[in-house]
């Protein structure tokens, strides 16, 4: 089955859908679904942006009101996470996911869902150390400190997606799993991003709680975008079992959808043919919600996770055979997600600018439906009430800070390298579009030399890609010998193009002057003093 991976998004649909599709008609391909590593920003009308944490520039409708709308219909199967810049008091609707449009469906703040027999789990947003402990407190009309926080990940979800025990074929996070870059070619990676330096080499880029998941786990995929450029890399994980092949993990990274941007890649992934044609529910991720139901808390408080250190009753939630079958009885042995999507906002209507409204706290039709089926507590619900009784949910200031402090320690106990980030890169990217202030681009393509490091196989790759919609640059496949060669150590078969190469020859690249005089080139907001700033957040 070819599965086409994106980047971050920012709201560019059109652009997106319109490059796969010419590249179909081109390739004499299928791609039969689609996955979005985050920033997805499914804005529906103007009072979404203004639940999305960027400057005002930013602002911009883009296109999905019109898949909200029904004016247009994702022409593939799209499933997406969340990121840093979203509308989220829209994602806020579907905690446990749902259809935001029809066609396209978002996973949630953490999910698990199977499309014919590949299993598909992705956790939204990205980590801050001094949320990662509270509830999913936040709800719209957010304040300055709550549209960033509404976004953090939470450790109520890590410590759900631990929970599972089945194999996973493909994770999404939006952010990088911390020191996925020791497993790739870090020397090009520092070339295209010099101001990561310090904090690769201190091992303190990207996300703690995306790397316990990535080691504990081990999915066939892992997926990622945030920080603006590709990247691939391999992960042979250690066994403790005498006779067991070590798994991998092929990662890669994107870019985000612009012209001559390395934001899409098509890659062949085996599947059951005779797996339903449809989405589903996962039936182990069920339980596991139903099994944690009652560890939901809607506090900004910090609070921990049940361990086996004596203090909890109960810290094992994984889902057993008999759990597995009652949660199965419960919802009538039909695994397939309805597909219920109904509209809950006003669309926007570029013919009726003034129709501006207010942020507002919507529960979802879906969420009620889904939370019904499984007994489940609605979030949202629950912070409505809590609002209502004016309960101790209210945080005081120090709880409410979540813009955060750059040097701040974290309470993430599970991994303690490392923690308290120099920058920590916890929303690069809007950012720098080179072209649009004025550095010289070379549409030429770039030779690119093969990476010493262990980068992973993706088998899509296309003959021509200089001529693309909208001047749309789709990367060649980065497939080197090496990761070949380390899966055939281990024992694990991997299919390869001839001499490793792929027939479309070197992926397009951007050529600007900071291959020049490399040290004495002052880059354009991407300096130390900018990325440690406060407002680093909003600009990233």
């Amino acid at each position: 089955m070819k599965i086409a991976i994106e980047g971050c998004c920012h709201g560019e649909l059109d652009k997106i859908y319109e490059t796969i599709q010419f590249l179909e008609k081109k390739e004499n391909i299928k791609v039969d679904l689609l996955l979005c590593c985050g920033d997805f920003q499914a804005v529906r009308n103007e009072a979404d942006m203004k639940c999305m944490a960027v400057p005002p520039k930013y602002r911009q409708m883009q296109t999905f009101y019109k898949y909200y709308s029904g004016e247009k219909k994702a022409p593939v199967l799209t499933i997406f996470i969340g990121g840093n810049h979203e509308a989220s008091n829209h994602l806020q609707e579907l905690p446990y996911g749902g259809w935001v449009a029809p066609n396209i469906y978002y996973l949630g703040y953490a999910g698990v869902v199977n499309y014919h027999g590949i299993r598909i789990g992705g956790i939204s947003g990205i980590f801050k150390s001094h949320d990662y402990k509270k509830g999913h407190f936040e709800c719209p009309p957010y304040s300055q400190q709550t549209v960033r926080s509404a976004y953090h990940v939470r450790s109520i979800d890590v410590f759900k997606i631990k929970q599972l025990k089945q194999p996973l074929d493909i994770f999404l996070s939006h952010d990088w799993p911390r020191s996925i870059y020791h497993y790739g070619n870090k020397k090009q990676l520092l070339t295209k991003k010099a101001f990561f330096r310090q904090e690769v080499e201190n091992n303190t880029l990207g996300s703690p709680a995306a790397s316990e998941l990535l080691h504990h786990l081990k999915p066939s995929y892992w997926f990622s975008a945030h920080l603006h450029v590709k990247f691939a890399a391999l992960l042979q994980h250690q066994t403790n079992v005498k006779g067991q092949l070590p798994k991998a993990t092929k990662f890669l990274a994107l870019d985000k959808c612009l012209p001559h941007r390395d934001f899409l890649q098509i890659i062949d992934v085996d599947h059951d043919p005779n797996a339903p044609d449809c989405l589903e529910y996962d039936l182990e991720w069920l339980a596991i919600l139903k099994a944690t139901n009652d560890l939901i808390n809607v506090t900004p408080k910090l609070w921990n996770m049940p361990e086996n250190n004596g203090l909890h009753a109960k810290w094992d939630f994984s889902a057993t055979e008999e759990i597995l079958k009652e949660v199965l009885n419960e919802i009538g042995e039909d695994l397939r997600i309805p597909s219920n999507f109904s509209i809950t906002a006003v669309c926007y209507d570029p013919n009726n600018l003034q129709n501006h409204r207010e942020p507002a706290h919507i529960i979802s039709p879906q969420t009620t439906e889904f939370c019904a089926l499984l007994g489940l507590v609605d979030l949202n619900a629950l912070i409505g009430e809590s609002e209502k009784t004016g309960g101790d949910e209210v945080a005081d200031e120090n709880d409410m800070d979540s813009t955060g402090s750059a040097e701040e320690p974290s309470e993430y106990n599970t991994d303690t390298s490392g923690l308290s980030s120099s920058i920590n890169p916890d929303e690069i990217a809007l950012d720098e579009d080179e072209d649009e202030e004025g550095e010289t681009v070379d549409s030429s393509v770039q030779s690119v030399e093969p990476s010493p490091g262990h980068l992973p196989e993706f088998s899509m790759s296309f003959s021509d890609i200089r001529n693309l919609p909208e001047s749309m640059a789709v990367s060649s496949d980065d497939a080197m010998d090496s990761a070949n060669d380390e899966l055939e150590k281990s024992g694990e078969s991997s299919q390869t193009e001839e001499e490793g190469k792929s027939p479309c020859g070197r992926p397009l690249k951007r050529i600007s002057n900071e291959n020049e005089n490399v040290g004495t080139k002052k880059l354009k907001r991407r300096n130390q003093a900018i990325y440690a700033s406060k407002d680093y957040e909003d600009e990233c």
